[in-house]
């Protein structure tokens, strides 16, 4: 039991790659800022990205565990490590992954000077909440914890594989307000979702007299809910899973439907708020689903042992398939056909930013500047908010930053968060812009570079893109 749980870590720390964009978010010089805040400021006219190199993002990590505290070389036993995890992580403690490749994006501005954007990414996100009760009772058994309810209902996990069509637009109501909204069809390739689960068991002294212990689950209630997994079971071919795939991620599978709304307020001259909500909306899953359910309720308090004359050729009792025939009749199994709705992981940002230095195109500061999408100082600094809902309750970020753009052809944004990962977590953004071709890469839990297992997350984005401002 003890190398099943090894190799459960192992997954859970290493391929287990947060949402929170926080060195993107409001790094306007790159069109997938508008992604996360669909009311941001735009100084070009047009833009269109790369296909399959516009966006790639990879996040993720684990808030209570790295490799590094796993795997370290250390003179304490692996097992004991574990051992320690397993007792200082939360049921609260969640692993998380997101990934995602932008497929096409395009943008251009009318004469009324609305900008209209659109485009396709695909998308694959991952919760897992930590089931401490179940963990200890796998790696330590119940010999120590007679009398202590082990609570079931701490599996709690969902994971998405989609593909986003969206379509929006953004306005410069005047010098001060810009507003947008993004209109999201979603087109549901994988689902599994199983968070309301309850149930307890319990070892306690025996009160029937037959035997020294009994063994009671309680109120289980146990349940998953897919759609479009079972369906590629069916399939014969690698091939054959691959065009389902590609059909379900092209309006074949489960659709639904969301918007994205965000606004960019220019106080004065020398302060700058922003905000957007994203996702705000449900799949749903009428195709491809099969959901199960487990509910009862079973005591255990021994097996009656019979030894009746020993005889060549008389067979043994069937002692354990009786076993399993009480366990299966105690508990109803259900598979269920009906189609269930799928909210998706609300996101908001927040921003507040004060700026400063040098205005761009100038030598000095100007202290009569104008407002205008063209005439901004080249410093700033302030603070970002972030959340995300999961089923637990949200996972909240804050973020410091300092913003410095450099010249016209290169910018940079540094941040320093503390999440539901860790307390220190220092990124960094470019973002260059050299005749049309736009590049921006961006990165954090910097520190943790030169020895990645101690990072709790890791998050990389980068992505290409050309852009146009007829006005150069």
């Amino acid at each position: 039991m003890k190398n099943l749980i090894t190799c459960v870590f192992m997954f859970w720390v290493i391929s287990l790659l947060s949402q929170n964009k926080e060195v993107l978010y409001g790094l306007e010089e790159t069109p997938q800022g508008m992604l996360l805040n669909p009311g941001s400021r735009i100084s070009y006219d047009y833009h269109f990205g790369v296909p399959f190199l516009s966006q790639i993002h990879v996040n993720g990590g684990s808030s209570g565990v790295s490799v590094y505290d796993i795997f370290q070389e250390s003179s304490v036993d692996i097992n004991t490590r574990i051992s320690n995890k397993i007792f200082e992580l939360k049921n609260t403690d969640f692993f998380t992954a997101t990934q995602q490749l932008e497929l096409l994006n395009f943008g251009w501005k009318n004469k009324k000077n609305y900008y209209f954007s659109g485009g396709i990414f695909q998308e694959f996100d991952f919760v897992l909440y930590f089931p401490k009760d179940l963990a200890i009772l796998a790696w330590e058994g119940n010999a120590n914890y007679i009398g202590k309810e082990f609570d079931l209902g701490e599996i709690s996990a969902s994971g998405d594989l989609l593909t986003v069509y969206h379509f929006g637009v953004n306005k410069k109501l005047n010098k001060k307000i810009t507003i947008g909204a993004r209109v999201k069809l979603y087109s549901s390739i994988l689902n599994f979702r199983s968070t309301s689960n309850s149930g307890t068991l319990l070892t306690r002294p025996s009160e029937s007299g037959n035997n020294i212990y009994e063994h009671i689950v309680s109120n289980l209630n146990m349940n998953v809910n897919t759609s479009g997994i079972t369906s590629l079971s069916e399939l014969d071919t690698s091939e054959q899973v691959i065009d389902k795939l590609l059909d379900n991620a092209l309006f074949g599978g489960n659709l639904g439907l969301g918007v994205d709304l965000g606004a960019t307020y220019e106080i004065d001259e020398k302060w700058t708020a922003s905000a957007s909500i994203l996702d705000l909306g449900a799949i749903f899953h009428k195709k491809n689903i099969e959901s199960y359910q487990v509910t009862g309720e079973y005591t255990l308090d021994g097996i009656e042992l019979l030894f009746p004359p020993l005889q060549v050729g008389t067979p043994s009792a069937p002692y354990y398939d009786d076993l399993i025939d009480d366990i299966e009749d105690a508990f109803i199994v259900d598979t269920i056909y009906n189609p269930y709705a799928q909210m998706r992981p609300v996101k908001m940002y927040a921003s507040i930013k004060y700026n400063f230095g040098r205005e761009i195109g100038g030598d000095e500061v100007c202290n009569c500047l104008k407002m205008g999408e063209n005439q901004e100082y080249n410093q700033s600094v302030g603070f970002q908010y972030f959340s995300v809902f999961r089923p637990k309750g949200p996972q909240i970020a804050a973020t410091l930053f300092y913003y410095y753009r450099l010249s016209d052809y290169f910018s940079l944004k540094a941040t320093y968060s503390a999440d539901s990962y860790s307390y220190s977590n220092i990124g960094l953004g470019l973002v260059t812009t050299i005749k049309m071709v736009n590049f921006y890469i961006v990165a954090n839990n910097l520190q943790w570079y030169s020895n990645l297992a101690k990072a709790k997350s890791v998050s990389l984005q980068f992505g290409l893109n050309i852009i146009i401002d007829k006005n150069e």
